[in-house]
């Protein structure tokens, strides 16, 4: 059996080499810090780390292994080390490519995708700021301004760079990179991309999957005609343009909202709801990159260059990297950014917290389904909407919690938009798949901007999205492409987990169970089990998407009642102390500079960066 375990544990240290050296160049390349040549070695470091995964001899390396120690006597390091290596193999299964030509192909991919990504670092964007100066903007500055911004004119501006940036890809690449991916998607014998995604990444043909995303829009469909005839009774026709429904529906609630909701503050409330929460990191060293600048990747991602297991009995923890992209002085941005903070901060404890005798297990690639990892990150960010959490964290300069008038208002405007809300993630399944299945040569600039048109209008409701189709960055990227309908069913599960809480307890905010339980049910086995394996496990019911329809479909007085309710719970319930210890060594940086760090512990790192914002942002 030594030398399978001597295989065993050069799989694991060759591939964590490759993946750290791949991360390492990401990081710099998507953060913008990287000296002039690192989008070519990171292109490079990506190619390498394809090859490595997608290696089809590994296959049978590690049919032999297996073979050769369900050979030996019963113990408990046979059973281990056969764990490990079924988990390579179901890896490499879902990796490996053993078609040179489709390999090829690939190749042609990730140098497609980094001049594109490359040519966009470059494209500016221009909008009219909230003092109506032209200024360049990201995308997320893009849609805050759509959401806050009192002005049509300013708003609507917001909406022509996001449309110009879609004409923008399908000019410089986008239509090419679908070809590219089909043609891969072909040689290794699927349909086409989206078909090769979702049974690679969900385990499922896309039938079945439509089978669920099509019964969640026929149970949700009623209740966005509703809001939206709801949203012009008081409004106006105006209010559906597609620059203006973020902002009828609760603009002048979020910028009420926003003295309770200071960038400066969200660093410490996150640490201390996450200690409440008893949500560890198992000794993980974080990078956190939060503010917007130009060059950076406009989207926040959580990457580990260093995936967290067992290494023949020694705990590796994992080293993660996550960003979002603040902009303190903003309307809406402190609330954004503390959601991206408890979003990605949800992924980081998620792997921060597989323990399993291999990195194959607790990595981001396929057999790692989307939808699992969404949902640990959707659940943390799913407390931040709910009134007791509100009551007990949102407080303004004068600390002062966010009066309940307001929660209602809250409630008032963002309830009957939560079915509009949910569908949009709709969008980017159905058109995806619809574009995958044209054939090369229906897909002009023209066809495929109809195309997203078209299924916005059909999902939605209105005329065009908010946030058009084509915008949005996960379109661009192999990894990520074809994957959005993760998300959906990620929310679906979030809300099954949810119920599960509140009938077991009572509560979600401050619930010291919730952490220990995630851990137990949901972290440790990594992508060992399957998603749904996961929620039998904690909530004893397989995946149930009905739970997300009727939160969707509850109306605003329903879900005014049952926050009355949760805040009068939180009123008799103490808030316990925030003592719980992250087991987390944490820098916040923007870019190469250091801004704040824990090494003298969390109260100093969240005061120096608190200072930092305020300083840098707010100093008369």
């Amino acid at each position: 059996m030594k030398q399978s375990q001597d295989y065993f544990a050069a799989l694991n240290h060759d591939y964590l080499k490759v993946h750290k050296t791949k991360e390492a160049l990401f990081w710099q390349h998507y953060m913008g810090t990287g000296d002039d040549d690192v989008a070519e070695r990171f292109s490079a470091a990506e190619s390498a780390f394809k090859r490595f995964i997608a290696n089809p001899a590994r296959l049978a390396e590690l049919r032999e292994q297996i073979a050769a120690v369900e050979a030996e006597p019963e113990s408990a390091a046979r059973e281990s080390l056969l764990t490990g290596l079924r988990g390579w193999y179901r890896f490499f299964d879902c990796n490996a490519i053993e078609d040179p030509q489709a390999q090829e192909i690939l190749d042609e991919i990730i140098q497609a995708e980094s001049a594109l990504y490359g040519k966009r670092k470059q494209h500016r964007l221009m909008h009219l700021n909230s003092k109506g100066e032209q200024v360049t903007a990201s995308l997320g500055e893009l849609l805050t301004n759509q959401a806050t911004n009192e002005n049509e004119e300013y708003r609507r501006s917001s909406q022509v760079a996001l449309r110009e940036l879609e004409q923008w890809l399908l000019h410089n690449g986008f239509p090419e990179l679908i070809a590219l991916r089909n043609r891969f998607a072909r040689q290794l014998g699927y349909r086409n991309y989206f078909d090769y995604k979702v049974n690679k990444t969900e385990q499922m043909s896309p039938e079945q999957l439509f089978a669920i995303l099509d019964r969640f829009e026929e149970q949700t469909r009623d209740a966005n005609v509703r809001s939206l005839n709801e949203l012009v009774a008081r409004e106006g026709d105006a209010a559906l343009m597609p620059w203006n429904i973020r902002y009828a529906s609760a603009g002048d609630v979020t910028r009420q909202l926003d003295p309770y909701f200071p960038f400066a503050d969200s660093l410490s409330r996150w640490v201390n709801s996450f200690k409440r929460l008893n949500i560890g990191f198992n000794g993980a060293t974080m990078q956190l990159d939060l503010l917007v600048r130009e060059g950076k990747y406009e989207n926040g991602f959580m990457h580990a260059p260093v995936p967290a297991f067992v290494d023949n009995g020694k705990w590796v923890p994992a080293q993660i990297n996550f960003t979002s992209l603040a902009k303190p002085d903003q309307v809406g941005s402190g609330a954004s950014g503390l959601n991206t903070l408890f979003h990605e901060g949800g992924h980081a404890a998620h792997f921060a917290n597989i323990r399993q005798n291999a990195p194959s297990f607790s990595q981001e690639f396929p057999p790692t389904s989307m939808a699992y990892a969404e949902t640990q990150s959707m659940f943390c960010d799913s407390l931040l909407d709910d009134a007791d959490w509100l009551k007990r964290y949102a407080k303004n300069a004068q600390g002062e919690p966010v009066p309940d008038a307001l929660i209602e208002q809250n409630i008032a405007a963002r309830q009957p938009m939560r079915a509009f809300n949910d569908r949009h993630i709709l969008l980017m399944p159905y058109f995806e798949w619809q574009l995958y299945q044209w054939p090369e040569e229906k897909c002009t600039p023209e066809a495929i901007t109809a195309l997203a048109r078209d299924v916005e209008t059909h999902i939605l409701g209105v005329a065009g999205s908010p946030r058009p189709t084509l915008a949005v960055p996960h379109l661009l990227s192999l990894e990520s492409a074809c994957s959005y309908q993760g998300y959906l069913l990620a929310l679906m599960a979030v809300e099954q987990t949810r119920a599960f809480f509140l009938k077991r307890d009572g509560y979600l905010t401050d619930n010291s169970a919730i952490g220990p339980d995630l851990a137990k049910h949901y972290w440790t086995p990594g992508n060992s089990v399957s998603h749904d394996e996961t929620l039998r496990s904690l909530t004893g019911e397989g995946f149930n998407p009905d739970y997300l329809a009727q939160a969707c479909n509850q109306t605003v007085a329903a879900a005014w009642e049952e926050a009355q309710q949760v805040i009068a719970d939180a009123a008799s319930r103490e808030q316990p102390p925030a003592d719980f210890d992250l087991n987390v060594h944490i820098k916040v940086v923007d870019g190469k500079r250091v801004l704040a760090d824990n090494a003298e512990g969390d109260e100093a790192m969240c005061q120096d960066f608190a200072d930092f914002v305020e300083q840098t942002y707010f100093r008369k």
